[in-house]
């Protein structure tokens, strides 16, 4: 039977805790201008700004959801990682040429030359709303995975995952998450490979027979290729791969911010190659670790407990729990911490930076001096880290919260993509075009996004999207520039303020 973490396991989680805060406050000890706090004075090493951007791919909820689709179905997910390297060369060609030449802190300021105020304060709130929903999201998930394990209690989890990240962020700034975020991603890695590793070693045949009994049960297959666009066919998912990297890469703020602490824009280039090409094959270690739980269960079924899983995402801390050792527990649940707290360490200080900077200086004090906006960013910072912490705890007991959040989340982001493509590659363009074309795309993504949750009847099932629900953000883009660029061709006066 599985056993709660031991000594050992609590020695493991304690030393790796200690020393994250150590290196976030000793790296971050300088930060106490506010470009150095954002930016941290464009000095940042490729590799370190590289394994930040892979930090940031990864989440808590990428190393536990991921090995769940593998164990439950294939590795259809996978085709996700495999629209990185098309995302990441555009993102390398333009977008990050285009942020540094820039050199804007926000990014979110340029759509205001383009489209007008509405434009950054549209995409502004969006991403503040949806990091919000996201830190609360990551520490509530890591914290129901982990509380099995531990055998702690879960509102005692989230505020202590909470409270760390918000101490280093909050006194180091984005220096601290990057140092911080490169120890994450060593101690993540290694997690994930030590746990692959032993998970072989106890499958009877052991890789060998991995490979042989997915290929058997289409476990390793990658989906469908039929080009049905109502299913996750590998079309569908690698379309979706393609526009969320794409939003990744241009309009988030927590990568865009990175581009800027790299020393150079060759630098910045090279780091975004090196933080989206690590992804791929870690990512296919996670879903491998989802089928090897297959293969291991299958061989062992008097592991698995009496009723069977609630979900797939339970199969994977099972494991940790029953069948790892003690010391190698507490590895793998310090590697699931620091998949969650690179990624909400980024999301709060890239929310702190846009409250700052979008808020702060562009409504409140224009002429605001450095200590001002220190004050204003930890403060930002602070508030950032609280509210999320806060969101977790709230959703303890409001369970269907969480998916009706992300629907809505996902309607109004979706817009956001679109309106950066379209300021890019349309010379000529109004504002009322544009924002015709963001409430057009936010309607077409609310269509298909909702319409599986309508019970369409008679004659109106007519209505119902064609499409599944990953194509949203893909449609809507497209509808945003198609309708953007076609009502601009109409006007007879284009925007004056063109970055081009």
């Amino acid at each position: 039977m599985g056993h709660l973490a031991t000594t050992l396991d609590w020695i493991v989680l304690f030393v790796y805790t200690a020393f994250t805060l150590g290196v976030g406050l000793y790296m971050g000890r300088a930060s106490n201008q506010p470009e150095e706090y954002v930016v941290a004075g464009h000095r940042i090493p490729t590799w370190a700004v590289g394994l930040s951007i892979f930090g940031t791919y990864v989440s808590s909820i990428s190393f536990l959801a991921l090995p769940g689709k593998a164990f439950a179905s294939n590795w259809n997910v996978f085709v996700f990682s495999l629209a990185i390297p098309l995302a990441t060369w555009v993102a390398a060609k333009y977008f990050v040429p285009f942020y540094r030449r820039l050199g804007a802190i926000s990014s979110y300021e340029h759509l205001e030359h383009r489209f007008g105020s509405w434009a950054r304060f549209y995409a502004m709130s969006c991403y503040l709303l949806t990091q919000q929903a996201r830190i609360g999201t990551i520490l509530y998930l890591t914290a129901i995975a982990i509380a099995p394990i531990t055998g702690g209690d879960i509102k005692i989890l989230i505020i202590l995952s909470g409270a760390i990240v918000i101490a280093y962020t909050y006194l180091g700034g984005i220096k601290a998450v990057i140092w911080t975020d490169v120890l994450q991603s060593v101690v993540l890695i290694g997690g994930a490979l030590i746990c692959l590793a032993l998970m072989i070693f106890q499958v009877p045949g052991g890789l060998p027979n991995v490979i042989k009994t997915g290929m058997a049960t289409n476990k390793l297959a990658l989906g469908s290729w039929e080009w049905d666009f109502s299913q996750p066919t590998v079309w569908v998912v690698f379309l979706y791969g393609l526009f969320i990297n794409l939003q990744n890469f241009g309009i988030d703020q927590s990568y865009v911010q990175r581009y800027q602490t790299a020393a150079t824009e060759k630098s910045a280039v090279k780091s975004v190659w090196l933080g989206a090409l690590m992804y791929i094959p870690i990512s296919g270690v996670f879903l491998l670790l989802g089928t090897c739980l297959y293969v291991f269960y299958l061989h062992h079924p008097e592991k698995v407990p009496p009723g069977g899983f609630p979900t797939p995402d339970a199969a994977f801390p099972h494991f940790i729990l029953s069948c790892l050792p003690p010391g190698i527990s507490g590895l793998v649940i310090a590697a699931i911490f620091a998949a969650a707290q690179s990624t909400i360490s980024g999301s709060i200080n890239s929310s702190a930076t846009l409250i700052a900077w979008d808020i702060y200086k562009r409504l409140i004090t224009p002429n605001a001096n450095q200590n001002q906006m220190m004050r204003v960013l930890r403060i930002a910072s602070a508030g950032v880290g609280i509210g999320g912490t806060l969101f977790a705890l709230g959703m303890i007991n409001i369970k269907g919260a969480l998916d009706v959040w992300w629907e809505l989340a996902s309607l109004f982001s979706g817009g956001m993509l679109g309106l950066f493509l379209l300021g890019l590659i349309s010379r000529a363009n109004t504002n009322s075009a544009a924002l015709a074309g963001t409430l057009t795309s936010i309607l077409t993504i609310a269509w298909i996004t909702l319409s599986e949750k309508i019970p369409w009847k008679g004659q109106l099932i007519a209505l119902k999207s064609p499409f599944h629900t990953f194509m949203g953000i893909v449609v809507g883009t497209l509808v945003l520039m198609l309708v953007g660029i076609l009502l601009s061709g109409l006007s007879k006066s284009p925007t004056p303020n063109n970055l081009h």
